[in-house]
Order: C-alpha cells, then sequence, then structure tokens
C-alpha cells in the first residue's frame, strides 16, 4: 500500500510538473588481492635438515565461458521478431486507420507501411551501428556500417547477432509508425518521408545507443529500461508532439465531427498489438526462460488492469464506457509496463496497469486540453505519457525476487528522471530541427484543398469506396 500511494503521488507531481526516475546500483567488480610472499629470517638448514615436500601441481583458474548459441533462444527471438512486426504492420496500421475519417484511411496506413520499409533498409545501412557499434557514451562508431564484420557464426549472447539486428530493426520500425498518429490528416506523404529518413538514424539510434548498448551513458548509469519505455514511447510520443505544434490544427478541428470511421479495424489492430506485445516484452529477455515467461505474465495482467481502470474511469467522467476506451486502456498499459516487464513482479505489473489507465485517460482528455495541441489520434497522450509513468513506477515495484538484486529507490528514481528528461529534450529539439528544415524546402502541411479532399485523394491518388 506505501508504494502504491508513493507511486500514485510520484506521478501525479511528473505529469504536473516533471518526471522521476530512478538509478540502478551499478554492479561493484570484486578484486582478488595479490598473494604477498614474505621471506622468513629461519635458521639456515643442511639439506640433511630439509624436509622433502612433495610439489602439487596448482589448478589453473577456469578460462571464461565463451558465447554459445542457444537454439531454443534463437527459435524464441525469431517468433518474437514476427510479432514485434506486426504490431505495426498490420496492427497499428489498421488501429490507427480506423480512427481517422474515412478520407484519410489509406493516407494513414501508409504511414506504418512506409515506416516499415524506409527503416528497414536505413537501420542495416547505418543505424545499427549507431545504435550498437562500438563508439563511446553517445553514439556508435561506424565499424558495422552495412552489417560489416556480422557473419553466420558471430554471436550476440546466445542468438545470432543478424538475429538481434533484426529483432531491433522492428523496435525502430514502431518508434517511426508511432509517430504518425500525432500527424494524422494533413502532413505531406513526401514530407513524412523525408522526416522519418533522418529521424531515425539522428534521433532514435543514438537514444537506442544510450540506454541499450553496454558502453551507453544512461546504461552505465543503471537506467532501467526493459523494453522500451524510453527508446520507443517517450521519443516518439514527444516527437509527434512537436509535428503536431508544427503542423498546427486540422481544418474543423472543434468544430467539425473527425468521429473514427471504423472502429472495427481500431479493436481489430488494438488486438493484434496486443499479442505482438508479447513478442516485443517478452523477446527483450533474449532467451527462451523464466525471464521471458514472466516478462509475458506482466505484459498480460498490466494491459488488463489497464483496459478495466480507464474504462471505469470513461464511464464516471463521461456516462459510458466505450470500446474505442477498452482497446486504448489496453495500449496504455503495455506502454507503461514495457520498461519494467522484466523487472516486476505480478502485483507490481497489476498496480502499474492501474495506475497506467487513469493517467493515460488524463493524458488524451485533461493533459491534451492543457496543451491545445492536435495530438490526432493520441500518439502523446498514450505513448509519451504512458512511457514516462512507467518509467517512474518501474523504480518504484522493481522486485528483488525477479532481478536477483535489491533497488535502492531514490537513486533509482534519479536515474530513471535523467533518462526521461534527456530523452524528452534530444527528441524535442532534434525533432523540430529536422521538421523546420523539411518544411523550409518542400513544407510540411498538405494545401486547404488538398486537406478537404483528403490524403487519399490528394497525396496517393486512391480512395476507399
Amino acid at each position: 500500500m506505501k508504494k502504491m500511494v508513493l507511486a500514485l503521488g510520484l506521478t501525479s507531481a511528473l505529469m504536473g510538473v516533471s518526471p522521476v526516475w530512478a538509478n540502478p546500483e551499478a554492479a561493484s567488480a570484486s578484486t582478488e588481492a595479490p598473494l604477498v610472499v614474505e621471506q622468513s629470517s629461519a635458521p639456515e638448514m643442511t639439506v640433511a635438515t630439509v624436509p622433502q615436500i612433495e610439489a602439487t601441481p596448482s589448478t589453473p583458474e577456469p578460462a571464461e565461458a565463451e558465447p554459445v548459441l542457444d537454439t531454443g533462444d534463437t527459435a524464441w527471438i525469431l517468433v518474437s521478431t514476427a510479432l514485434v512486426l506486426l504490431m505495426t504492420i498490420p496492427g497499428l496500421a489498421l488501429f490507427y486507420g480506423g480512427m481517422v475519417r474515412k478520407k484519410n484511411v489509406l493516407g494513414t496506413m501508409a504511414y506504418s507501411l512506409t515506416a516499415a520499409a524506409v527503416v528497414s533498409v536505413l537501420w542495416v545501412v547505418i543505424g545499427y551501428t549507431i545504435a550498437f557499434g562500438e563508439g563511446g557514451a553517445w553514439l556508435g562508431d561506424l565499424s558495422k556500417l552495412f552489417l560489416s564484420g556480422i557473419t553466420k557464426e558471430s554471436l550476440s549472447g546466445t542468438i545470432p547477432e543478424i538475429l538481434f539486428v533484426i529483432f531491433q530493426m522492428t523496435f525502430a520500425i514502431i518508434t517511426v509508425a508511432i509517430i504518425s498518429g500525432s500527424i494524422a490528416d494533413r502532413m505531406k506523404f513526401g514530407a513524412w518521408l523525408a522526416f522519418i529518413s533522418v529521424w531515425v538514424v539522428v534521433v532514435y539510434a543514438p537514444i537506442t545507443h544510450w540506454v541499450w548498448a553496454p558502453n551507453g551513458w544512461l546504461f552505465g548509469k543503471g537506467a532501467l529500461d526493459f523494453a522500451g519505455g524510453t527508446v520507443v514511447h517517450i521519443n516518439s510520443g514527444v516527437a509527434g508532439l512537436v509535428l503536431a505544434y508544427m503542423l498546427g490544427k486540422r481544418m474543423g478541428y472543434g468544430k467539425e465531427s473527425m468521429a473514427p470511421h471504423n472502429l472495427v479495424l481500431t479493436v481489430i489492430g488494438a488486438s493484434l498489438i496486443w499479442v505482438g506485445w508479447f513478442g516485443f516484452n517478452g523477446g527483450s529477455a533474449l532467451g527462451a526462460n523464466g525471464a521471458a515467461a514472466y516478462a509475458l505474465v506482466t505484459t498480460q495482467v498490466a494491459a488488463a488492469a489497464a483496459a478495466m481502470s480507464w474504462l471505469l474511469v470513461e464511464k464516471l467522467v463521461r456516462g459510458k464506457g466505450s470500446v474505442l476506451g477498452a482497446a486504448s486502456g489496453a495500449v496504455a498499459g503495455l506502454v507503461v509496463i514495457t520498461p519494467a516487464a522484466g523487472f516486476v513482479d505480478v502485483k507490481g505489473a497489476l498496480i502499474m496497469g492501474l495506475i497506467g489507465g487513469v493517467v493515460c485517460f488524463w493524458g488524451i482528455s485533461g493533459l491534451k486540453r492543457l496543451l491545445k495541441a492536435d495530438d490526432a489520434l493520441d500518439a502523446f497522450g498514450l505513448h509519451a505519457v504512458g512511457g514516462i509513468a512507467g518509467a517512474i513506477l518501474t523504480a518504484v515495484f522493481a522486485s528483488e525476487m525477479i532481478m536477483g538484486k535489491s533497488i535502492e529507490l531514490l537513486p533509482q528514481l534519479w536515474v530513471q528522471v535523467e533518462g526521461v528528461l534527456a530523452t524528452i529534450v534530444y527528441s524535442a529539439v532534434l525533432t523540430f530541427i529536422i521538421a523546420k528544415v523539411i518544411d523550409m524546402v518542400i513544407g510540411l502541411r498538405v494545401e486547404a484543398d488538398d486537406e478537404r479532399m483528403g490524403l487519399d485523394l490528394s497525396q496517393h491518388g486512391e480512395r476507399v469506396e
């Protein structure tokens, strides 16, 4: 109960002012004291008096075990990779596509589809090496440009490194696709392609290096982010909000009905996202083991709890619990548990899910009104707000039983805060600069007539009959 009260207080303080995070203890390396042999001043002994001591051969210290391919781990990450890709195409494409007006459904789905295409190419060319190359604390080097040096035999832990490459690629894809929820109905298709081509290399890859590369500065400080609370959700949500401000509000926003044209698509999309999230969180254990299984359980529990708390709050505030609310609540719970899935127990996941549903409902309603931004499909309200809450709550509910070590709450909170703030500032500033340059060169927003016509016809020459 104390932890829950503390979590609620921290989350409220964060959303009102600033986020609070945590710092895992740095592992201390133990060093062996050198053996010092001192010469004694014992009386001199003749050969006859010297006892004959048999020399016993010294046992050599065992050499550090070389990484070995584990076929079970490899099989699970192969499946997880497919599940995470499923979250974007078709999951997110359907989730977002159903929420826009009929004249924009193809244009909205095209954002997710092209995110998969563009990011896949850029990831193998340069994204992976910036994210996971040796380099320093801030950026990887170019030693793995075009995946140079990665062979069939190269390992990352107990799985092939080439498999780790594509698993991480799917995370980059969905991060970019999430941004499109903030800019729906009004961004030029060409401007979108130009933006994501630069953003995934200049923003996403460096933040990934900070958090997940062994020499990244946040990794070194002990920041806890099991599957992408900062890297994926805060990063994409903040970028989406910046773009929403730069593009301005949709024509007729607040005056015309902008109700979803097909909630069936949205529910199907949300369901695929939910299933795919097992690969997202469970796969982040990078093995077929108890950690992966526990991550699946905490993921399921948090999603279910958030869907329930969202529906309850919606019923109290609006008089009815909606199907869209249940779908959004489940996604909110998935986002909140992402940084914590491998660090908390079931009780922690349940409480985090309940808090996440309430906090994200406020993010897409009260906070959205305060910000005065047209975050069309609530990328910021669900992903950034949920990611921030999850990052903070990870420190509060981190379990010694699950992690195998105890966490000091206040130091861990501070490291988490550092990670949140660094991600928010870097993502916001770089997103603004990239978008500003593109706006000056080709423009970000479609013409008024094109927006009125709808993006399907104006940008793609197609429409849904």
